[in-house]
């Protein structure tokens, strides 16, 4: 044996105890003794030994005691116990196997009988170790497996959705700047000819003061003046109009970007930008409360190195979480209760204090988050939304990605009541 296995014998009989030391030592083991139930539970406390052969008569508390006691203990409760007794009576020894003895030796000792029996308990124990090794390894390793094959998913599922979500936004950006191109294009032409014409009015007008009854009496009808300058305002506003469908466009496409191999450097305001376009419909004014407002304190931050696609799906997740959290603070209060305490999300963009990561800070003021839903936001299916307005995948693949992904963390605070806190940081390459 490479290592000696350590038994301890206990019997308050000195001869006995001398019999049998010997024996187990020629054999090569290791061996403690105790002269009575008591010192042996107290010796097991210092050194767990591999087995123990317990005399069952003994003063104080006697063998079936002393073997109630080591099961009773989760510590000393898998080590082996063989009683030593002259007691022949079939009840005592059904006794000893219900508390949880392995196996018998009738006094007066055979030593070669104690050496056989004492050899196969050990060699026994050592296999169930073994196997119990064996098992935690295989458990530990399904376990890795469990988890990879769920984290598979959220990525299957998350690309799968990011790349529908990006072919249908980048299609709608296509087909909107289509048409509004050609109409910006058409406006600013309209509007030099507009200019052109009213500058040939005014010129026939200056030629020509007595222009006839009819002329003047059809200039007052359509309120000439009027419409000259009106025009000019209607082309401004279809500019502005066009000017904004351009910037939805723009977002939509910011949004979509699809993900290259490798990492792009981005600016992370552009994408928070892009997203807030696209929940617009979400923040402003309703029937039953006033537009969320929106705080943005942009810090002085560089460009980072990411997947922006898959940042922006992970801002979408947290703002529309932010958007739910500020909804669902406002049941029972009037409109005119919300104006007074609008319903605010602010965005704060910086660099952390040692200079290693951009930080991202999205903090609503809706009721909060509880500690106990706290510690389980970021699991896997976990939400506390009506069946059919959440999956409980939002935050679990956000983290994936701030994480995994991109090697910064994602964290949440929140304080019931006052409202709820999510920090992204990334690293600054």
């Amino acid at each position: 044996m490479s290592e000696a296995e350590l038994i301890l014998v206990v019997d308050d009989t000195p001869a006995n105890l001398d019999v049998i030391s010997e024996a187990l030592t020629d054999a090569g083991y290791e061996v403690a003794i105790a002269i009575d139930g008591e010192r042996a539970l107290k010796q097991v406390q210092y050194t767990l030994p591999s087995l123990i052969l317990l005399d069952v008569m003994m003063p104080g508390i006697n063998g079936f005691e002393t073997c109630r006691r080591l099961k009773a203990s989760p510590v000393t409760k898998d080590i082996p116990v063989i009683f030593m007794t002259a007691l022949s009576d079939t009840a005592d020894k059904v006794k000893g196997f219900q508390l949880g003895a392995v196996d018998y030796i009738t006094k007066p000792f055979e030593e070669t009988e104690v050496l056989a029996r004492v050899n196969t308990h050990v060699k026994l124990r050592n296999l169930n170790k073994e196997l119990e090794r064996r098992v935690a390894d295989r458990t530990a390793e399904l376990t890795a497996a469990l988890i990879q094959v769920k984290e598979s998913q959220l990525q299957l599922i998350q690309s799968e959705k990011m790349s529908a979500l990006g072919n249908l936004v980048a299609g709608v950006a296509h087909e909107i700047n289509n048409p509004v191109g050609f109409i910006y294009g058409n406006t600013k032409e309209l509007s030099l000819a507009l200019k052109d014409i009213v500058d040939h009015l005014r010129l026939y007008q200056k030629e020509c003061p007595n222009s006839g009854k009819n002329i003047e009496f059809h200039a007052e009808e359509i309120d000439l003046e009027y419409v000259l300058k009106d025009t000019a305002k209607m082309l401004s506003s279809m500019e502005i109009g066009c000017d904004r469908l351009r910037n939805i466009s723009t977002s939509l496409r910011t949004f979509s970007r699809a993900d290259t191999a490798v990492k792009v450097s981005a600016n992370i305001c552009d994408g928070i930008d892009s997203t807030l376009m696209i929940l617009q419909h979400r923040l402003k004014a309703q029937e039953t409360r006033p537009e969320i407002q929106v705080i943005k304190k942009y810090g002085d931050i560089p460009r980072v190195k990411c997947y922006l696609g898959q940042l922006n799906q992970v801002f979408m997740n947290v703002l529309s979480n932010a958007i739910d959290a500020v909804n669902e603070c406002n049941c029972g209060r009037s409109f005119a209760e919300i104006a007074a305490a609008p319903n605010k999300i602010t965005i704060i963009t910086k660099v952390s204090e040692d200079r290693q990561s951009v930080v991202v800070k999205i903090k609503d003021n809706g009721k909060g988050i509880s500690e106990d839903v706290k510690a389980q936001i970021f699991d896997h299916l976990f939400t506390t939304k009506l069946v059919g307005q959440g999956t409980g995948l939002g935050l679990s693949i956000s983290r994936q990605i701030v994480e995994e992904i991109h090697g910064g963390s994602l964290t949440c605070a929140s304080v019931l009541g006052e409202g709820s806190e999510f920090a992204i940081a990334l690293p600054i390459d």
